[in-house]
């Protein structure tokens, strides 16, 4: 598993960025998260060593952490990576997106039905961005898709939108500000993964979290780990 971020820098563009840890991050550091910038790393899946072999050997790649594969701001840089991505087919690159409604405006001119080594992800937070971007996602010629529903910010019924879809994530937000994840809501998702026979994971809990009608605040490092401890993901 490696990371590949082209370029960094992001904009808000829906109600779940309000609390983006890019954002976070870069306001600590003193950086303007508005300015998207190449990357030192941009040729990183290309880079070899001196004997020739790829510095990244074959795997798994988490594309674009920093950022969004999509964003209009990087549209003179990405047909160089869609290149890269075509040379290294030893690798599967995966990337989030909130920007979905752009991805016929992005992808080159030999996708055709898509990829075998790129999975795209969806993110949704809310029924009205799901109902809106997933109506989208679904008629996209796209080889691997998954959802993201993180963070989840309200009861979503998404199972119309889950042919063809091979994993749903789930999770809250993190923030000291953050709003609250519903566990009934997760549970909801679930079943409706488990009657579409799609796969399906609960990532993190929310810093605030509710179970039972109780709110508890948890700290970050807990997220993931009371996530993995509610031992609920689905695997068909």
């Amino acid at each position: 598993m490696a990371m590949w971020n082209p370029w960094r820098g992001c904009k808000r563009y829906s109600e779940g960025c309000k609390y983006c840890y890019i954002h976070k991050g870069d306001f600590k550091r003193k950086i303007n998260t508005n300015d998207i910038v190449k990357t030192e790393d941009f040729y990183k899946p290309i880079e070899k060593l001196k004997k020739g072999s790829y510095k990244i050997k074959s795997g798994l790649v988490y594309l674009c952490f920093s950022s969004d594969f999509l964003i209009e701001e990087a549209d003179l840089w990405r047909d160089e990576c869609w290149e890269m991505i075509k040379e290294r087919s030893d690798l599967t690159f995966l990337f989030l997106t909130k920007r979905i409604d752009r991805f016929l405006d992005c992808i080159p001119n030999d996708w055709n039905d898509g990829y075998d080594n790129v999975i795209v992800c969806c993110t949704v937070e809310n029924q009205e961005n799901a109902d809106y971007k997933l109506s989208v996602f679904k008629e996209l010629p796209i080889k691997h898709k998954c959802i993201t529903a993180q963070p989840l910010l309200e009861k979503i019924n998404i199972e119309k939108y889950l042919d063809d879809i091979e994993l749903v994530v789930v999770g809250g937000e993190s923030d000291y500000n953050a709003r609250a994840l519903d566990y009934d809501w997760v549970l909801d998702i679930r079943e409706q993964c488990i009657r579409k026979n799609v796969n399906f994971e609960f990532r993190q809990c929310g810093t605030h979290f509710i179970k039972d009608g109780k709110k508890y605040t948890l700290q970050v490092h807990q997220l993931t780990k009371q996530a993995r401890l509610a031992d609920i993901n689905y695997c068909k």
